[in-house]
């Protein structure tokens, strides 16, 4: 029996590598001599660069950037044999970085995102040939114009001053200029950026950065109304609400917004690139079944999650999938529509990170035994 592991992190306590260990060690002690085949997986958040690097190989490299309140950091990022270039936005603004200081998405900026892009592009400048980021994990609500500042793009207030923004002074700004990022790509040997994104939303409105996300992020309901506005407010001096539009345009604070605005670059399913890297299809073949999960599966797993990406794959080859969680949240009833087969949750939810930080690793090994009897018995 052959069976693929191919989970995403389970945000807060365990790597996806780790996911995967204790999944196949379950199952090998329910099935001695099945043939397993882990593949860690990533969908652009925090992890991505450690998930490319278990799944593709590559070299891991550093740089000092700004953080998300322009304290210096050292960030990763991951150097693959092809050329490309693997960055995450979590490694230089976000959430886990933020927290040491605050969350505060009025304050936070993405300038380091800009400043690693430029170190990351003229990295033994020769071999560097895209950059592919992760937009997962930010602390963020900037739409993405520090990491333009750092690019050299200017933004002018109404007193005729150039300022950084951040998520707080969006509404500042009266005035962008700047070179096409073509002309930058052609002069500072910039890298094309592609940006790994796992959500569909908006920049602004009801289904939008701030009003979905930036809760999460430290903000109040008046402050989620003023970032809203902001973002409202850089789509319109850029006249860029077509691309404010755009499904993924509100990623990572609005990151995604300033990707297709500033960089010229493209929003796509961090979880399909993955996949395709690793040739996942492929490793399908001869395989009787695929597990797969990440730490809460609900609704928004649905919205091109890791979870998905697989079990679409896993469908097209007419394999069972199953999913191994650490809880089940609103909407899981969905996915059993989507295709899964069975999904056992590690815990019943509504725990806090420390608790589950204490017992995340017996309570998987058990949701993996159930999920190795439950293929036992009518696999």
């Amino acid at each position: 029996m052959k069976v693929i592991i191919a989970p995403d992190s389970f945000k807060g306590t365990l790597k996806a590598t780790e996911v995967c260990e204790i999944i196949a060690r379950e199952f090998r002690r329910v099935f001695p001599g099945v043939h397993i085949v882990s593949v860690p997986l990533a969908d652009g958040g925090e992890g991505m660069a450690v998930a490319w690097l278990a799944a593709c190989g590559g070299t891991i490299q550093s740089a000092e950037v700004s953080g998300p309140f322009s304290e210096p950091v050292r960030a990763q990022w991951l150097l693959l044999d092809d050329g490309t270039a693997v960055l995450e936005i979590a490694a230089c603004a976000g959430l886990e970085l933020a927290r040491f200081r605050g969350l505060n998405p009025e304050k936070a900026s993405t300038r380091g995102v800009g400043e690693l892009i430029k170190q990351a592009s003229k990295h033994a400048r020769s071999r560097v040939s895209r950059i592919i980021l992760g937009l997962g994990g930010s602390a963020t609500n900037d739409a993405g114009a520090g990491m333009a500042y750092a690019l050299g793009w200017q933004f002018i207030n109404g007193a005729g001053e150039m300022f950084c923004p951040t998520g707080q002074n969006l509404c500042e700004i009266m005035h962008i200029s700047g070179r096409k990022y073509a002309e930058l790509y052609e002069e500072e040997k910039l890298c094309e950026v592609i940006a790994a994104c796992d959500v569909e939303n908006p920049l602004y409105g009801p289904d939008g950065a701030a009003y979905v996300y930036a809760p999460q992020k430290g903000a109040d309901a008046a402050m989620v109304r003023r970032l809203d506005d902001g973002l409202r407010h850089i789509a319109e001096v850029a006249n860029a609400e077509r691309l404010a539009r755009t499904p993924g345009a509100g990623a990572a604070g609005g990151l995604g917004f300033g990707v297709l605005a500033f960089l010229e670059g493209k929003l796509c399913s961090g979880i399909a690139l993955l996949l395709e890297q690793v040739r996942f299809r492929e490793l399908l073949r001869g395989a009787d079944l695929v597990i797969t999960g990440e730490g809460c599966m609900d609704r928004q797993t649905l919205q091109g999650k890791a979870p998905m990406g697989v079990l679409h794959c896993a469908k097209d080859a007419n394999m069972p999938a199953i999913g191994i969680c650490g809880c089940l949240g609103e909407g899981a009833d969905m996915l059993y529509q989507a295709g899964f087969a069975e999904i056992f949750p590690a815990s019943e939810g509504g725990l806090s990170l420390q608790a589950l930080q204490k017992t995340c690793r017996p309570d998987l090994a058990k949701a993996a035994r159930r999920a190795a009897q439950y293929w036992l018995n009518f696999g």
